[in-house]
């Protein structure tokens, strides 16, 4: 337990050391916040969608989590370049309590990313359906948090180097992020478009916090829980068991 919670603390740590790293991960968020929120706001009321901000806000935030969650996972890349992983790795300590250690640790700044930015879009003219169901989102925000950062884990312990980053944003992050149904309704969508996004676990993880904050969903909150709660237990599995093969 006390190697849970010293990697636990180094990852908070070192997230509330790098200022550049905070101010850096707010970009792409005020980015399609306020960009596209305003921009094709317009054009989503005239089509009788109502308030886009307010639809697109817990996408946005969603966003964030994801982002940060799968980086956080892919640090040991950078960690096993620079040695720091080697050093906690011949710990006598088991690679399980390291995994779970810097999966909740990278979800714990996962998490407190998509807070900050949940507290931005109250300047972009959003507020939530009710406040009662605000730690509801929270706890939502960070089960999402926990199962991208397991990904991120599985991923980065059979990457060798950084070299497959690229392709890993360009065919993982971003069509998790764009099907999800973060920046559009799901309603009528191609038969294809709508199996993909089904298969998106990030799918559901915006919908339920759609759910908790403007009381909108469009598969039900207990198929999203459902849902998200298998995933992040299968994919835990599978970053324990290939963290606990990587070679240093």
């Amino acid at each position: 337990m006390s190697t849970i919670y010293i990697l636990w603390l180094r990852q908070i740590k070192r997230y509330l050391r790098s200022r550049s790293r905070i101010i850096g991960s707010l970009g792409q968020p005020l980015l399609f916040l306020f960009a596209l929120g305003f921009g094709l706001g317009p054009i989503y009321a005239k089509a009788g969608g109502g308030n886009y901000i307010t639809f697109l806000a817990p996408g946005v935030i969603a966003m964030s989590v994801l982002f940060t969650s799968i980086f956080s996972g892919i640090e040991i890349i950078w960690d096993r370049q620079f040695g720091f992983l080697k050093e906690t790795l011949v710990a006598p300590v088991p690679r399980l309590a390291v995994m779970i250690g810097r999966t909740i640790g990278g979800a714990t700044v996962a998490l407190i990313q998509g807070i900050i930015v949940f507290c931005i879009t109250f300047l972009a003219g959003f507020h939530p359906e009710s406040w009662s169901m605000v730690p509801v989102a929270i706890l939502i925000m960070f089960l999402i948090a926990i199962l991208f950062t397991a990904i991120g884990t599985a991923i980065a312990s059979v990457l060798e180097d950084f070299q497959g980053f690229q392709l890993i944003m360009n065919f993982l992050v971003m069509p998790l992020f764009f099907l999800s149904g973060a920046l559009f309704p799901l309603e009528g969508l191609p038969k294809a478009i709508e199996i993909i996004t089904k298969l998106d676990p990030l799918s559901y993880g915006v919908d339920a916090l759609r759910f908790s904050l403007i009381g909108a969903s469009h598969f039900g909150i207990g198929l999203d829980i459902t849902v998200l709660g298998l995933m992040t237990m299968f994919f835990l599995w599978l970053g324990s068991t290939l963290f606990a093969r990587i070679q240093v």
